[in-house]
């Protein structure tokens, strides 16, 4: 049976703004009541089951060493706030944990150095302004992180919230096509970049290009008995306990079943050398990741393979379950909605156990920008852009007309979200109290697996 022709977009603009009086823009700077908010550390706690445990006491030290990182592990905990307050139910394909690091530099396939949302191991339909807000609360917190005042953070913070609406009431003026060929290639980023940190720039662009294979070879390589080996540097990056290479062969078939025909003859020109298991990023710490070396023509043509374990995402308690019985291929195909251009070895495949995993090229002219090091003038021009870039993710699948129509002309929403960041920076702050605490109270970090907690309601 044939769908009704969809409503012109004035008619959804105008039920975008009807929206409004669902949820006025002005409550968007609410933050969650404290009577009967999850306590924060048995949220991180419960995240940890079923992790790999000797593990987990490295992921609660890289979150306890300060409120950025500690807001970069805590997705479900911002999750759990986010669901729990009113939404607009103007719906897309969520990055589900948009903060200032999951955006970067990558290559498309064309090795066109893009900028882009980078991360989606918690990608799913919900509220846009789910992920505006993580990004803006993101933008505050490093901006305390980074000792700017609250005047400056809450100004970076409104610029990303205002690059977004401006971007998203740009976009619904382009046609279906136009918006779908959006993109924010580099050679666009170094315009926007005054003064003293333009050099600065130009070398995080350059670098970015040199991270390739070629160049993780020297780094992630070595060669013993004559053999070519991932290096091994535990915990980091740690050898295979019992390599078993039939189930390497097994999941890697499942995996290359998942690629489509054409990437499925160029993957078979590389011969596996090499796994070993790493660890990565803040919130990840814990889940199964690998790396695989393969090589093509001869032992000087690499190509690192990033196997990583995917779980449900933290907003399906929340948003609803994914449409995706697969929890790699929910990651796969939510990372091919959203970014401009995908890579070319993404795919997924099911591990031992029956455990869920995509895999991704481990680098491909891969960068992030150094936030730690920002002044308040280049936060707000970095917030600026992933603003532009997360409305550019969320055109793509979401009713654009209908959530510009929302946004408006004005700066309401900007003003609210702006608002609601800096109290969230503080929450933030509150929470990563109450870890660096459990873990005092237990044990040093390295030597706790999990952090105790004490049946808090608020922060």
């Amino acid at each position: 049976m044939a769908k009704d022709p969809p409503s012109s977009p004035d008619d959804r603009a105008r039920s975008g703004r009807a929206r409004r009086k669902r949820l006025p823009r002005s409550e968007h700077a609410a933050t969650p009541p404290q009577d009967g908010r999850p306590d924060p550390v048995a949220v991180l706690a419960a995240q940890g089951v079923g992790r790999v445990p000797e593990l987990l006491p490295l992921r609660y030290a890289r979150m306890a060493a300060g409120p950025f990182p500690f807001l970069r592990g805590a997705a479900a905990v911002m999750a759990a706030d986010l669901g729990a307050a009113p939404h607009t139910g103007l719906l897309v394909q969520l990055c589900g944990d948009a903060h200032l690091l999951n955006f970067g530099l990558y290559a498309s396939p064309e090795r066109t150095l893009l900028f882009d949302l980078n991360d989606f191991d918690e990608t799913l339909p919900g509220p846009f302004e789910w992920d505006v807000k993580r990004l803006a609360a993101s933008v505050a917190v490093a901006a305390r992180d980074n000792g700017h005042d609250d005047k400056a953070a809450r100004r970076a913070a409104g610029a990303a919230a205002a690059a977004y609406r401006r971007n998203m009431r740009r976009l619904a003026g382009l046609g279906e096509l136009a918006v779908w060929y959006e993109r924010v290639d580099s050679a666009e980023v170094l315009p926007l970049v005054r003064g003293r940190h333009r050099e600065r720039v130009a070398i995080a662009l350059e670098r970015a290009r040199r991270r390739t294979s070629l160049q993780a070879l020297d780094k992630l390589a070595e060669t013993v008995d004559g053999r070519l080996r991932i290096r091994c540097d535990p915990p980091l990056l740690a050898p295979v306990d019992s390599f078993d290479e039939a189930t390497v062969a097994q999941v890697f078939t499942d995996y290359r079943a998942s690629l489509p025909e054409e990437r499925r003859l160029l993957l078979d020109r590389f011969r596996r050398v090499d796994v070993a298991r790493k660890v990565v990023g803040v919130g990840s710490v814990g889940t199964r990741c690998f790396v695989m070396l393969l090589t093509g023509r001869d032992a000087g043509d690499p190509l690192f393979l990033q196997i990583k374990e995917a779980v449900p995402s933290v907003l399906e308690a929340h948003a609803g379950p994914s449409a995706h019985r697969h929890a790699g291929h929910r990651v796969v195909a939510g990372q091919r909605l959203l970014q401009a251009a995908g890579d070319i070895f993404l795919g997924w495949a099911t591990g031992p156990g029956g455990r869920h995993f995509y895999w991704r090229q481990l680098r491909d002219m891969k960068g992030s920008a150094e936030i730690a090091s920002m002044d308040p003038l280049l936060l707000e021009g970095y917030a600026r852009l992933c603003g532009r870039t997360l409305a550019r993710a969320h055109a793509r699948t979401g009713d654009r007309f209908a959530i510009a129509g929302y946004l408006g002309a004005g700066d309401t929403f900007d003003e609210a979200v702006a608002r609601f960041a800096l109290d969230y920076a503080d929450l933030t702050i509150a929470d990563h109290a109450a870890l660096t605490s459990a873990l005092t109270d237990t044990d040093t970090p390295s030597h706790t697996a999990q952090p105790t907690h004490h049946g808090r309601t608020g922060a």
